[in-house]
């Protein structure tokens, strides 16, 4: 149903850091970017190698504003091991646990995740189903 989603952060730099070491484990990369040191609208796209960007972080400085607390975006996982390797990585560059990695039986017997909270707020998911 979506094509992409973007997140106003309020330092490219700081949120770029967070999101290509929380993302390589998954396999999402760069895909395109537009950063000019001081242009107030740099960003940068993410997605699988040699595809389109599904999700994108945009400079909004202050402006920049996570959703409320019923809000989450989930991102898919190759593995359990990616969903682990996900989240120490998210915590080591700046992210906040909102969940550690682990099996979420109310949701399936496979639906293993992790949740944290980026630099600005914004609250993510990573899951899989695989039974590994």
């Amino acid at each position: 149903m979506l094509h992409h989603i973007s997140f106003g952060v309020s330092d490219i730099e700081k949120a770029a850091a967070f999101y290509d070491a929380a993302f390589a484990p998954l396999g999402y990369v760069r895909v395109w970017e537009d950063l000019n040191p001081g242009d107030p609208d740099q960003a940068i796209g993410y997605g699988p190698p040699g595809d389109g960007d599904k999700f994108a972080i945009k400079l909004r400085g202050k402006e920049a504003c996570a959703p409320g607390s019923g809000f989450h975006l989930a991102f898919g996982a190759p593995s359990r091991d990616a969903v682990v390797s996900f989240h120490k990585a998210a915590l080591a560059h700046g992210g906040k646990d909102n969940g550690p990695p682990g099996l979420r039986l109310h949701y399936g017997p496979n639906y293993f995740a992790a949740f944290v909270i980026d630099p600005d707020g914004h609250r993510i998911e990573v899951v899989t189903k695989a039974a590994d």
